[in-house]
């Protein structure tokens, strides 16, 4: 089995939920089934936030022009349904199924096209970043499953790589987590500490560090939480662990 991580930076306008989302940085949507075959796709969504940003969630969700996991930018004439399964000031609970027409691009229904039947799908969408954990057979063509997703997306979102590997079970039973940083990631992590970002008090406030590394503000927002959640990780399983008590804080 493999797996492919990757994330889509959608541009203003390009995607309600995004937005939505850009406009409230402490709220979070995840997946927590996501199931597509050739012509359909059903997935239930877990957001959480203040109750301003949940609200915006439900509104970006139910109202949008089309459907918020669709790459086209105008109505393709999918059937869509999204029903609210739970709800409370600070959590939602979204079930959607999408019947989709010729006209119709997304990432799951292009991940059938090119790797096949069985792929399993895991999706956070923080700010304009949407991230996606796909593990499927090996057995497609991922250079083709990329080069439509990125013919799909076009000029409305920008595709970071995150990791491409085999899966925890095909490795030898390893937890699944990739024992080095992206590129991207390593550079904003490098530039966080030569600038004071983790100095206290901090030297400079995220704002200040985007500036100085010249990245977009939600970019490097993203790009440093998800090094810390690596590291974090990375250092519970006992990759990052040393020997001995920790020093004195």
């Amino acid at each position: 089995m493999r797996e492919l991580v990757f994330a889509l930076e959608y541009k203003p306008g390009c995607n309600r939920v995004a937005d939505a989302l850009a406009d409230h940085p402490d709220a979070r949507v995840r997946s927590l089934s996501l199931h597509a075959t050739a012509d359909r796709l059903w997935r239930v969504d877990h957001a959480t936030g203040p109750p301003a940003a949940v609200a915006a969630i439900e509104e970006a969700f139910l109202n949008s022009d089309y459907y918020a996991d669709c790459l086209t930018t105008e109505d393709c004439g999918a059937t869509q349904t999204t029903r609210v399964l739970d709800r409370t000031e600070d959590t939602l609970v979204l079930y959607s199924d999408w019947e989709r027409t010729p006209s119709c691009a997304s990432v799951p229904h292009i991940a059938h096209d090119h790797l096949g039947d069985g792929v399993l799908f895991e999706t956070r969408h923080e700010g304009r970043h949407y991230t996606w954990r796909l593990i499927h057979s090996g057995a497609g063509d991922v250079a083709a499953f990329f080069d439509a997703l990125q013919a799909a997306i076009g000029e409305c979102a920008q595709m970071e790589m995150l990791r491409t590997a085999e899966t925890a079970a095909s490795a030898g039973g390893r937890d699944g987590a990739s024992t080095d940083l992206t590129p991207e990631q390593e550079a904003a992590l490098r530039g966080a500490v030569e600038h004071g970002y983790y100095e206290s008090p901090r030297e400079v406030d995220v704002g200040e560090l985007a500036e100085h590394l010249d990245v977009p503000r939600s970019t490097l927002t993203y790009r440093l939480r998800r090094a810390e959640e690596h590291l974090a990780k990375q250092h519970v399983t006992g990759e990052g662990v040393t020997d001995g008590p920790s020093p004195p804080i």
